[in-house]
């Protein structure tokens, strides 16, 4: 699993994690913004009002109305990216990932606007009579191009595995398990059969479940989130001047955090803010395809409103709940994950600013003295014995107060490391920095709850990224209709919900890593798309507005 994982996060050194990711990401949305004149601000008012319905009839084509398009498409981006995503952004960039996560967010609405007017204009009604769409269409109708069609749609299949499905219940697995104790083979099962019932209905049952449940979810964490906000609001403006004085610094180190470099917080926060809003994905754009519209433009215009939402509001609370609370930079008792764990020759302590510059230079792949250690760790009664000149990292932090056990059992032995990463099976639990999903359960914890606050972040995380499952269900089964014709459906839905089960008992690390290199899989191709059909889109805009009846 250690060498998978570490082949999984090379290749995505090469692509979500390179610097030609975010630019491309980041240069698409500034050209479309500039070349529309900014229309997330010039039509976020009118995108209300088509929301709401005002323009809204029957005997308009589509199978989903605009708000029930809007929900699907949010109960798809809405899941463990404004959670775990963001918690693990703060991780690994500092407060500083939190401002690139809004300026991805503020320039993907445009982004989605204009992916979302292309898929409902270039859709299809298919043989079922149920609405087709999404980037495909475009890319095969609009530019003539079946390749960068089909290549895109592999693209959603292996995201709908590698980001909406496997994630997700990962995400919920660990969080019921860590704080409800429940076993994570119960929770996938139990989610497996609901999931089941409920994608079999395909769109219609999809929109009339999430209509219902994303604006529960949402309801329901901005609550816990703003309780915590409240309780820590003296560190309120302190943590927003953090964000923006690490902009372009990067993050000094700070309790047990290590310290971020510029690159590690644009390339997180451009990355993780992707993965939440999916702006520039094309992911949404398949939902959006459903609606009921004669103007592709109209549900372009309610498409401006996810990101905001997402990111905008659900993440920038998720992201103030940790750094007002400070949990980022305090040790917390959690069981050690292998793939977040190596053990260094030498004695390095946290309060020496030496040993914390070659510590972090050592996870930014710079020169470093610290060097992974190749040898044997000895073990005394579930102890590590003294006088030994090693270090335990763990989640890019000095461990402290580490137990070693097997089966439950206080070990004495001596363990065989190679390259950092112990050779035999052992459970080890001591206090670290925390990442992901833990370390936003450990914020909402820190409110007069309790550990009861965290009981919030569990029920979000399991409303939200189950919703994200179903959406992704459909964003799947498009693709699959696209490539290989309705008779494959039901073998991808039969897939789609074992792949849901065996990932709740996977390592989260591995599954954030598959994660990272699916986005980009999907992500290059639609944006490739929306480029070369730029004039297309401007024609389209002057035509909605030139027709326009208010």
């Amino acid at each position: 699993m250690d060498k998978l994982n570490q082949f999984l996060v090379k290749i995505d050194g090469y692509l979500g994690s390179s610097n030609w990711f975010p630019i491309l990401l980041l240069g698409t949305g500034i050209f479309f913004t500039i070349y529309l004149k900014f229309p997330q601000i010039r039509y976020f008012r009118h995108a209300l009002r088509i929301l709401s319905g005002k323009y809204e009839k029957d005997t308009m084509p589509g199978d989903t109305t605009h708000f029930q398009s809007l929900t699907t498409a949010l109960s798809g981006t809405v899941g463990t990216g404004n959670i775990g995503g963001v918690g693990l952004a703060l991780f690994i960039g500092g407060p500083a990932a939190l401002f690139w996560m809004w300026v991805t967010a503020f320039l993907g609405m445009t982004t989605k606007f204009v992916e979302c007017t292309l898929s409902h204009k270039y859709r299809i009604t298919s043989k079922d009579g149920t609405i087709a769409g999404g980037p495909m269409y475009y890319m095969e109708r609009g530019l003539k191009m079946k390749w960068l069609a089909v290549l895109f749609a592999i693209g959603t299949i292996i995201c709908a595995f590698g980001t909406g499905n496997m994630p997700q219940v990962n995400n919920i697995s660990t969080s019921l398990a860590a704080t409800l104790d429940i076993p994570p083979w119960a929770t996938g099962g139990v989610l497996a059969v609901l999931l089941g019932l409920i994608i079999i209905g395909g769109i219609k049952r999809i929109a009339r479940v999430t209509k219902i449940l994303v604006p529960f979810m949402c309801v329901v964490y901005v609550s816990g989130a703003l309780l915590v906000v409240i309780t820590h609001i003296d560190n309120l403006i302190p943590g927003l001047a953090r964000i923006f004085t690490d902009i372009f610094s990067g993050s000094a180190a700070t309790g047990g955090f290590l310290g971020s470099t510029f690159g590690f917080a644009l390339t997180k926060g451009v990355g993780r803010g992707l993965y939440s809003n999916e702006a520039g994905q094309g992911s949404a754009a398949i939902a959006h395809s459903a609606a009921k519209a004669d103007e592709p433009v109209s549900e372009g215009m309610v498409a401006i409103l996810e990101p905001f939402i997402d990111t905008l509001v659900i993440c920038t609370l998720t992201g103030l709940t940790i750094i007002c609370s400070n949990v980022w930079t305090q040790k917390h008792m959690n069981d050690f994950q292998s793939t977040d764990m190596v053990i260094v020759a030498g004695d390095y302590a946290d309060d020496n600013p030496n040993d914390v510059a070659q510590l972090s230079a050592f996870y930014t792949g710079d020169k470093s003295s610290v060097k992974p250690l190749n040898g044997t760790l000895k073990i005394d009664n579930g102890h590590m014995a003294e006088g030994q000149a090693v270090t335990v990292l763990n989640a890019r932090s000095i461990a402290e107060e580490m137990t070693f056990s097997r089966n439950g059992k206080p070990i004495s032995e001596k363990l065989v490391v190679q390259d950092g990463i112990i050779q035999t099976e052992v459970t080890i639990r001591g206090k670290s920095l925390v990442h992901s999903a833990l370390l936003t359960a450990t914020a909402f914890s820190q409110t007069f709850l309790g550990d009861k606050g965290a009981l919030i972040v569990s029920l979000g995380l399991l409303l939200f990224a189950f919703s994200t499952v179903i959406s992704w269900s459909y964003y799947g089964d498009r693709a699959v209709t696209y490539l290989l014709g309705d008779k494959f459906i039901l073998p991808y839905r039969l897939l789609y919900i074992i792949a849901f089960f065996v990932a709740a008992l996977v390592d989260t690390t591995i599954v954030w890593s598959l994660a990272a290199i699916a986005i980009v899989a999907m992500t290059v191709p639609n944006l490739l798309g929306i480029l070369l059909l730029h004039r297309d889109m401007k024609r389209t805009v002057q035509d909605y507005w030139e027709n326009f009846k208010g």
